[in-house]
């Protein structure tokens, strides 16, 4: 599937220098919804994470808002079952969407999570850009393009955060950001590549960068 995406400019790897955009702070739990309907309003401006169940999504959440226990995290990947929203302000709201390819459930609980994911992605009006959490270690998992493959077709902006990035040299994980970026090089949606980890916050501003544009605030003073 690489020759359906493309890859725009990606972030280099370099940890937080204290940049932070305090409203992420701000974030605080909102709802969860087991389908559409129970949804905040689909209005403002909203940014989707969405990963393997044992990519390290709650982690990156955490990092990202600089808090601890915003997005649970759990020793048993799948945990996250529904869409749960944080909100950062009126307007502005993170979403943990299910996490997927991992969790010990049923087939069928499964396809009514994938059906979930679809929809949300399709039919969310709201959502300005879409991050794809990968294990840097074991990136573009099937079930991974078929998210970016989903991101495509709503015609959504993504950022693949390849995480835990502590756990390999510094040229091996850039190695694996190249590949990643040279396997989505043809995508008619735009699609930013960058290493993270929540561990010692590698890529920390440069995602919190993306989201903030994504999410229209305010520019630091």
């Amino acid at each position: 599937m690489g020759e359906l995406y493309q890859s725009a400019a990606g972030a280099s790897m370099h940890s937080a220098n204290g940049g932070m955009q305090p409203q992420f702070q701000r974030a605080v739990f909102q709802t969860a919804a087991v389908d559409l309907r129970g949804a905040p309003a689909d209005e403002g401006f909203e940014v989707a994470f969405a990963g393997r169940s044992n990519a390290g999504k709650s982690s990156a959440i955490n990092a990202i808002c600089h808090q601890n226990r915003l997005a649970r995290t759990s020793k048993t990947p799948g945990r996250t079952q529904q869409l749960i929203f944080f909100s950062l302000d009126d307007e502005r709201r993170l979403v943990d969407l299910p996490g997927y390819g991992y969790a010990r459930v049923s087939l069928a609980i499964k396809a009514n999570w994938q059906a979930l994911m679809g929809r949300y992605l399709e039919q969310r009006r709201c959502l300005r850009g879409l991050v794809v959490v990968m294990d840097i270690r074991h990136p573009l998992t099937a079930f991974d393009r078929q998210m970016i493959a989903w991101g495509v077709a709503a015609q959504r902006p993504m950022l693949l955060l390849l995480t835990k990035a502590d756990k390999l040299g510094r040229g091996a994980a850039q190695s694996t950001v190249a590949q990643v970026r040279r396997s989505v090089a043809d995508a008619g949606a735009p699609i930013f590549v960058q290493a993270f980890s929540a561990t010692n916050r590698l890529g920390l501003d440069e995602a919190q960068g993306h989201l903030s544009q994504w999410l229209e605030l305010p520019p630091l003073l």
